[in-house]
């Protein structure tokens, strides 16, 4: 015999409890504060759901879960930014592009 088996574990939103509480960390987009639930799915169909563990921002565009404890992406620091390879000072609305590349306060 053979078994052909489909499924997975998804997590979808519960209830949101604070709308637009920061801004995505992907895509920029307003994100909101959110209660989840796990849903175990077997062939594409809810057979199983049970509360997530902690709250969780959610982005409404891009559907990214993430914790709310990441830095917000507004975030400015005081503190001159400096280019570890070159030691040139970096503008303030710098994203790298790469991974790997690590910009810091100096």
């Amino acid at each position: 015999m053979f078994f052909f088996f489909v499924g997975g574990v998804t997590q979808e939103v519960r209830q949101v409890l604070k709308q637009e509480a920061g801004r995505c960390i992907n895509c920029r987009s307003p994100a909101d504060l959110v209660d989840t639930n796990k849903v175990l799915k077997l062939f594409f169909i809810p057979v199983w759901r049970w509360s997530g563990k902690d709250q969780l921002m959610h982005c409404n565009n891009c559907g990214l879960f993430y914790p709310p404890s990441f830095p917000p992406v507004d975030f400015r620091p005081t503190e001159i930014l400096r280019c570890q390879f070159c030691d040139r000072e970096v503008d303030s609305d710098f994203r790298p592009a790469g991974l790997g590349l690590a910009i810091g306060p100096v």
